[in-house]
């Protein structure tokens, strides 16, 4: 299936390191991923940490056809080319007139990966506006090296250990990332990107996918991986080849969980590894 990006998108993502709105979802479709989000945050007991919403399309159906879905991939093959692995997903949420944020970073600092091979298609559940705390990015600084990052643990913070770029991104040269409901965007993996509070009275629901190219290198075991589209010529991986069985929600969420946890401390003894 070729890929939906023209020409210019292609060259303007390349120049920019960021790609929206790209229209993804029909409405109904949406209504039926934002029904499998809402009965997975309901059959939580507290307020998720974004950890525990990490890698869930390895045991939620609607996941993994959200990940796989084929407008999605068609738009990822535009950056990628036409082998595509899902490396992993993560849920950002920000309830209504809620203090999380997310702080500026570079995602390729601790994510363990040896090439820039790497997009994050972020899509979007509910309206992602600038009242809501949409994503923020600063275009070009993709071609940027990786810049230092300080481990804040800020406690409002969404990102696992509150990263935080040491530089000074000035305002003027932040774009804001307003998407609605189905659309998405396409962001490389090294640009400067970061979100504000939610003052708005509904909720912020985005759904991240990262994909790569199967020549990129995990520095740290992980865990499976789905061939999304074309083939797999080098094996770095192991897949998982079968969309996760139909369970009751409470089940699906055990298994997840324990894989988030995985997940999260492979993430973070891969960055401890990269600074020694």
């Amino acid at each position: 299936m070729p890929y939906s990006l023209t020409s210019e998108q292609v060259a303007s993502y390349e120049q920019q390191g960021i790609l929206f709105p790209i229209a993804v979802l029909q409405d109904e479709e949406v209504s039926h991923f934002r029904s499998g989000y809402d009965d997975l945050i309901a059959a939580f007991d507290h307020k998720p940490k974004s950890t525990e919403l990490g890698v869930t399309h390895l045991h939620f159906r609607w996941a993994w056809d959200l990940v796989t879905h084929p407008k999605v991939l068609n738009a990822v093959e535009g950056v990628l080319g036409p082998d595509l692995l899902v490396w992993a997903s993560s849920i950002f949420v920000k309830p209504p007139s809620d203090p999380s944020y997310i702080s500026f970073h570079q995602d390729g600092t601790y994510w363990g990966l040896d090439s820039t091979l790497v997009t994050t298609a972020w899509i979007a559940l509910s309206p992602s506006t600038i009242k809501s705390g949409c994503m923020r990015v600063a275009p070009g600084t993709q071609r940027d090296s990786i810049h230092p990052h300080e481990e804040t643990w800020a406690e409002d913070n969404l990102l696992s250990r509150g990263q935080e770029i040491q530089v000074d991104i000035a305002d003027k040269d932040v774009v804001d990332v307003v998407l609605q409901p189905g659309e998405m965007s396409l962001h490389h993996v090294n640009i400067i990107h970061g979100s504000g509070r939610n003052v708005s009275n509904e909720p912020r629901i985005g759904f991240a996918v990262r994909y790569i190219d199967p020549q990129v290198k995990q520095t740290a075991p992980g865990h499976p991986v789905i061939v999304a589209r074309g083939k797999d010529r080098y094996g770095h991986y192991d897949h998982m080849t079968e969309p996760p069985p139909k369970m009751n929600v409470t089940e699906a969420l055990s298994k997840h969980l324990a894989a988030a946890e995985i997940h999260a401390r492979e993430i973070l003894s891969t960055q401890a590894a990269n600074e020694e």
